[in-house]
């Protein structure tokens, strides 16, 4: 679902150029499903080799992670482990969704109604576990160091930020906020226009970083008040949240009230959420032990790359050694801008 922080949230664009030599934590889930949901072929389909296997999310990683890599970005993928059990709901209304939207993929497709047939397909995406080891696998090629995390990506990409270990968490959702993460960056890993739906209508996509520290002061509240406006709102532990209550009126109760203890209105819904224990998960999360990571930005090995993406999974070869190619020249443009130096 993602939680919606929109309302209450201010960001700033920002450059790709900004980020040359930081280091950016990325949500490796919520990145590969918009690859899925985009990378689409003229009827709706996904990019598939010649043995049907399906390629859209490594032609997003290699071709996405080849630009950010030119422009200097340092990338670290955070993989997602075994998720709570208070996420189970979430998880069915996710695959009731995909249901549904397959059945009306397939009904605008034997009707001819392509539009609607590529509009649907977005909503079908599924991460198999031969898709996510074959990203680990690319990244791996690419040198983009990878970490498995305990339980949610997003809470160890924002332990990352907060130990200065990564500038900033990347996702499309807002959740980084609510585990701390001292930045967030959106739309680093989507480019070009986005239709709005029901419009011809399309607007520039531009990356744009929200600042942890700016969104506690500018709404006048302290961590866990933040989370208890989550709460409120709905997360992926509570998806439905509390009836009647959007992101603004959310925030205006805790601002007068402190804590959803104090809120007489909705003392009983909260008898039956488990609001401390969602608390937790922000407040304290399950991650990665620091002291097992081994962070190490490797050499792009070219050669078994081609063959990968060219033998097994029949991309165009010399799109991908073009795209290799780009890549080394700005190696050497940026080897030789140091050189100076000395």
């Amino acid at each position: 679902m993602g939680l919606n922080l929109k309302p209450l949230i201010t960001s700033n664009p920002i450059r790709i150029s900004d980020l040359d030599g930081k280091v950016v934590a990325i949500d490796a889930f919520n990145v590969i499903y918009q690859f899925l949901a985009t990378i689409r072929g003229p009827t709706g389909e996904l990019l598939a080799n010649n043995q049907g296997e399906p390629t859209s999310h490594l032609s997003g990683l290699f071709y996405r992670n080849i630009n950010l890599l030119s422009d200097g970005v340092k990338l670290v993928y955070i993989f997602d482990g075994l998720p709570n059990r208070l996420k189970s709901g979430e998880i069915e209304r996710r695959r009731k969704v995909k249901e549904e939207a397959t059945e009306k993929y397939n009904v605008a497709l034997e009707e001819g109604r392509m539009d609607d047939a590529k509009k649907f397909s977005q909503g079908t995406s599924v991460l198999t576990s031969q898709m996510i080891e074959e990203s680990k696998y690319l990244l791996s090629l690419m040198g983009i160091p990878y970490i498995n995390a305990k339980s949610e990506g997003e809470a160890t990409a924002a332990l990352l930020s907060k130990k200065d270990l990564a500038y900033s968490s990347v996702s499309q959702d807002y959740d980084s906020i609510l585990f701390g993460a001292k930045r967030l960056i959106r739309n680093l890993t989507v480019s070009g226009k986005r239709k709005i739906p029901n419009r011809n209508v399309y607007v520039d996509i531009v990356p744009e970083i929200i600042e942890y520290s700016q969104v506690l002061k500018t709404n006048n509240l302290t961590h866990q008040q933040l989370v208890d406006v989550g709460i409120l709102i709905g997360t992926d532990f509570n998806p439905d949240g509390f009836s009647g209550i959007g992101p603004k009126n959310a925030l205006k109760l805790i601002q007068k009230y402190k804590k959803l203890e104090e809120i007489e209105k909705i003392k009983t819904e909260l008898s039956t959420t488990p609001y401390n224990e969602i608390r937790e998960i922000f407040l304290n999360p399950q991650v990665t032990d620091l002291e097992d990571l081994n962070i190490e930005f490797n050499e792009i090995e070219k050669e078994k790359i081609i063959k990968y993406l060219w033998d097994e999974k029949n991309f165009s070869n010399e799109r991908v050694i073009n795209h290799l190619g780009r890549l080394e020249k700005s190696i050497i443009k940026k080897s030789q801008s140091l050189d100076k130096w000395f």
